[in-house]
This record gives C-alpha cells, sequence and structure tokens, in this order.
C-alpha cells in the first residue's frame, strides 16, 4: 500500500512540476523534436524524432547495423557447420552418451529412434580463412573471408517465439526492447527525414512451413515508443497510409499536423505523459518522409552492375535480395538499423525440397550487400549480421533416406556470422562434436553476442541501462556476459 501510495504522491508532483512550467518546459520538449522547419516556423536543433545519441563510453567502430534474421534455424550442420564423420553413421541412433538426457521438443521426443542424417550436400574450402561451405551457397563463399563465423552459439530457448524473443530482446518474454531498439536509443538518428530503426519482412521463394513473427519482436518494450522500428512493407506502399488522400493537397496536410500538433503540445504540458512526445515527433517524421521514402525506395537509379552484383531478383520487392538492396540504400541515407526477416528455415521435414531454395534467396545477395558496402566504404563502420534462433539436430525427424531428412530444433550449438563493423574477417570461432550436437570449444551464449554488439557500438553492455519498474534494466540482463574479444 505505502509503494502504491508513494507512486501516487510521486505522479501528481510530476503533473504539477509539468503544470506550474507548461509555458517554459512544453515548447522547450516540442522544440527538440522538430526539424528546422517545425510546425510552429521557429528554428530549432535538426533530429528525426527518435532523439539525439547517449554518449558512448567506448571507441565506437559500429555506426549502422544491418541484421538478416532466418526465422526458424537453419540447420547448421548442412551450411557451415561441416561434420564428414556422419557419413560414416548414417541411419545409427544418435548416442546416448552424446544426446545426454538433453531436453527434446515434443515433435521428436516420442521417436522411438533418433536416427543420424549426415548432410547431403557437399562442402568446399573457401577463401584463405578456410572456411568449409555448402555447395549451396557458392557466392557466399567469394567473401567468407570478410565475415567472422561464430559455431559455437548457444541458447536456453527450444521453441520459436521465446527463441526469438531472446536472440532479438534478450529475453525469451516478450515485451523488452530489442536490439534495433536500444541501438536507436543509444545512437539517436542520422536522418531527420528517415526512421533510426526499419525492419522489413522479406518474402521467401519456398513458403512450405512459415513461422508467425509480430511487431512484438521489433517494438521498443519499455523504452520510448519512437524508439520501436517502423515497418516497411514489402509491396504496395512501403508504408501505409504514405500519400495524402486524394484531393488533399501538401498545404492542407501541413495545416493540419500544426493543428494536431498543437492539441497534442497542450496536452502534453497538462500530463507530461512522454508517449505524447513520441506522437507529436512520429507525426512529424512521417511528413518528411512523404518525401524522402519514395525516393529510397526508388531503384531506377541504380546502375546496372548493381542488379548483376545482387541477383536479378534484387529488382522484385518483397524478395530478400530486394530488401538487402534496399538496406544498403537505407544505411547510405543514415538509417541506423534495418532489421530483415526471411522466414521458412523450419527444417522439419523435406530439406532436399525446402534448404536450396532458401539458400537461393540468400546466396548472392550476401555477397552483392558486403561487396556493395566494402566497395561504397561502409563496411568499417556498418555490422552485418546473419543467424537464426537456435540450430538443428544431426538426428532426423520423420523419415530418413540418403536425399532427404528433416531436423528438429536443437538450442545446444548453431552457427552465426558477422561482417565489417570491426568484427575480425576470416575468423572461425567455436568448435562443436563431431555430431554438431554439443559445443565442446570456446561457447558463445546470445549475451555474449549482445555484450559483442553493443561493445562495437560504443556502450558497455552493464551501463547501457533504461529505469522500468525500479530497475536498470539492461539489454544483457542480469546474469554474467562477456565480450568476444577474439572476434574482434
Amino acid at each position: 500500500m505505502n509503494r502504491v501510495l508513494n507512486e501516487l504522491r510521486l505522479n501528481l508532483t510530476r503533473r504539477h512540476f509539468f503544470g506550474t512550467g507548461s509555458s517554459l518546459l512544453g515548447t522547450a520538449a516540442l522544440a527538440s523534436l522538430l526539424p528546422s522547419t517545425g510546425v510552429a516556423g521557429q528554428d530549432g536543433p535538426a533530429g528525426s524524432g527518435t532523439g539525439g545519441a547517449l554518449p558512448t563510453v567506448l571507441p565506437a567502430k559500429v555506426k549502422q547495423v544491418i541484421y538478416l534474421h532466418m526465422v526458424g534455424g537453419p540447420p547448421q550442420m548442412d551450411l557451415y557447420d561441416y561434420k564428414p564423420q556422419m557419413k560414416d553413421w548414417y541411419d545409427k541412433d544418435l548416442p546416448e552418451t552424446v544426446r545426454g538426457g538433453q531436453r527434446l521438443t515434443t515433435m521428436t521426443s516420442g521417436q522411438a529412434r533418433f536416427p543420424i542424417a549426415p548432410s547431403m550436400f557437399q562442402f568446399q574450402q573457401s577463401g584463405q580463412c578456410g572456411m568449409w561451405v555448402t555447395e549451396l551457397l557458392p557466392w557466399t563463399r567469394k567473401v567468407v573471408d570478410d565475415m567472422c563465423f561464430v559455431r559455437s552459439m548457444h541458447t536456453e530457448a527450444i521453441n520459436h517465439e521465446p527463441a526469438i524473443s531472446l536472440m532479438q530482446t534478450g529475453n525469451q518474454v516478450t515485451g523488452r526492447p530489442c536490439l534495433g531498439a536500444w541501438a536507436s536509443y543509444g545512437l539517436g538518428s542520422l536522418n531527420q527525414n528517415l526512421p533510426a530503426f526499419v525492419v522489413m519482412v522479406a518474402r521467401p521463394t519456398n513458403t512450405e512451413q512459415v513461422q508467425a513473427i509480430s511487431a512484438r519482436l521489433w517494438s521498443a518494450g519499455y523504452l520510448p515508443g519512437e524508439y520501436s522500428a517502423t515497418a516497411f512493407r514489402t509491396s504496395g506502399d512501403p508504408i501505409l497510409f504514405i500519400n495524402d488522400p486524394p484531393g488533399v493537397p501538401r498545404e492542407i496536410r501541413r495545416e493540419t499536423l500544426d493543428g494536431l500538433n498543437a492539441l497534442n503540445q497542450l496536452n502534453y504540458e497538462q500530463l507530461g505523459d512522454p508517449e505524447i512526445r513520441t506522437r507529436i515527433a512520429q507525426y512529424e517524421l512521417a511528413f518528411r518522409m512523404q518525401a524522402s521514402v519514395p525516393e529510397l525506395t526508388d531503384l531506377a537509379a541504380e546502375p546496372e552492375s548493381t542488379f548483376e552484383m545482387y541477383g536479378e531478383q534484387s529488382r522484385k520487392p518483397g524478395t530478400l535480395a530486394n530488401t538487402m538492396l534496399l538496406a544498403r540504400r537505407m544505411v547510405e541515407r543514415g538509417v541506423r538499423f534495418v532489421q530483415i526477416y526471411h522466414n521458412n528455415w523450419d527444417t522439419h521435414a523435406n530439406a532436399a525440397g525446402r534448404l536450396p531454395d532458401q539458400c537461393r534467396d540468400l546466396d548472392q545477395p550476401t555477397y552483392g550487400l558486403i561487396t556493395d558496402l566494402k566497395q561504397r566504404g561502409l563496411l568499417d563502420s556498418t555490422l552485418v549480421i546473419w543467424g537464426g534462433e537456435f540450430g538443428r539436430t544431426i538426428y532426423s525427424q520423420g523419415g530418413l533416406s540418403p536425399t532427404n531428412y528433416g531436423r528438429d530444433h536443437h538450442p545446444r550449438c548453431f552457427t552465426m556470422w558477422m561482417a565489417g563493423g570491426g568484427f575480425k574477417g576470416g575468423t572461425i570461432y567455436g568448435e562443436t562434436d563431431d555430431f554438431s550436437y554439443n559445443i565442446v570449444r570456446d561457447p558463445v551464449h546470445i549475451r555474449d553476442f549482445h555484450a559483442t554488439v553493443l561493445h562495437q557500438l560504443g556502450y558497455d553492455h552493464e551501463k547501457m541501462t533504461f529505469r522500468y519498474q525500479g530497475l536498470d534494466q539492461r539489454l544483457t540482463g542480469v546474469l554474467p556476459a562477456r565480450i568476444i574479444q577474439d572476434l574482434l
């Protein structure tokens, strides 16, 4: 009861403070959110409405991030974790000494057997680093020396939604800020006419088993709402209602927004609710985006060499190749964090039919993005991240043949890679056992991954906090996390 009374007293005091100082504080707060040609025509600091940057405490290597999340969990042993010894184990049971009583999903826990399914795909050593890469990714092989591979990622989550939430927000329970929101909160914006944080959901060629994902994954959680991602659609208008309705000229839209913002300012001066500031800022950003977004998404000015680099699919809106090309255009124009989701990696069956399609969607655009950023001098300051929410099992789910199988979820080990942003190209970090089932060297937890990325952004993961419900909340939570210096 005392806690409730104290919170009420605090809120009343805050409301009184905002009320008595409204003519000064409210105007100053609004001015800080608007561009130099703000609603009142007064001069003010330029900004996108996504806030200014927090002071960094470490030398920042990364200015911008492109995060490619493969929804469903790519099978590491079919892509990057080469296990040639498994050829001799075909259709033999996974030894209990390897499984060690580890948790299984309900999709395979009832199987009478756990038959080993060696990868049906050929591998080839690539680059000076000698990374083994599947035959399904021939274009990616060309840039492995620019990539930093971690083959020893691990997580506690075994099902998709909590696993993706943990990967993106640091917690299996949804409602926390995602990595992109933290980056936006810390770094602010580089462009007053585009959002600091953008998310795109690419359409896979194959749609056998598409996982449900939602805006909870790219929300600001307990951070102010202005740090949530702006979702760009992959067909039709990039953003709903970005265009003025028929018969509404630009001047009328400006006058309407001026009126709305004046009302919102009055409301803010009375209540002091920070979400009102977010609303004002987002209205203004949306108005400016009416001019900036069409230019951003118009690929007509791109030379033919660009499409040759990313592949023919990059011309088609909604494809992974197209969204990766747009991501380059976004970071080129100052977007801080671009999140791309690519679905249908949940390969419980028909790996022979699905993985070639998934890899065709991904392969050449990966080469194109890394090469493009490098040629433009952006790779050193832009971090590209690739990975899923967990790995897959070496044993088959369901039927097994030498040319087809399925794989269940496996949180104990999986592979991710990073490129640019101060990560050491050509690095191969971590090792799993012969079955790609347990980590035998240099484990990396998701918390370690988050701590390392924040370090490259210029922030100490223990000090980058936000006060919420009486606690200094942070992306890496309260359990220990370490920066993996060998990757940098």
